[in-house]
């Protein structure tokens, strides 16, 4: 009697970790806002991992689509640069946060302006709802 018990409790324990394991990824589609001298910025992203390894490319009305470079999924840590041309001069922001569900919670490291400090934002990003997914037609019953 306890055999059978024991195989649907060690069933059920596969399929969490199953479905644990395949909510802890990043890719997908993700929204985020920062604030810089009393301005919001928004941006979207479209990430992927393949590996370990986080590709993807980041949008915003600022700065239009930039690739994403270094990234990296591990641990359920996110991270990645952002290599931005300034009028020639390239600045890597860099990307740091912890994935917890539909939520990326980290920071931002920027360098500063003119050789100025660097510049650190908190950064939050939210999961959008995936359109690809949804587009995929339900089984015929």
């Amino acid at each position: 009697m306890k055999s059978p018990r024991l195989g649907i409790a060690a069933l059920f324990a596969a399929c969490f970790l199953s479905v644990a394991a395949f909510a802890a990824d990043p890719a997908g589609s993700w929204k985020w806002s920062i604030e810089f001298n009393g301005q919001p910025f928004e941006s979207t992203a479209r990430f992927d991992v393949k590996d370990g390894k986080l590709t993807g490319v980041i949008s915003s009305g600022q700065m239009g689509e930039l690739p994403i470079s270094d990234g990296s999924f591990k641990d359920g840590v996110v991270a990645f640069n952002l290599v931005i041309d300034a009028n020639g001069t390239n600045f890597v922001v860099k990307y740091q946060g912890k994935l917890e569900g539909d939520a990326i919670t980290g920071s931002i490291n920027a360098p500063g302006f003119d050789g100025g400090e660097p510049l650190k934002f908190d950064w939050k990003a939210q999961r959008l709802k995936d359109d690809k997914k949804s587009e995929t037609p339900a089984p015929a019953k």
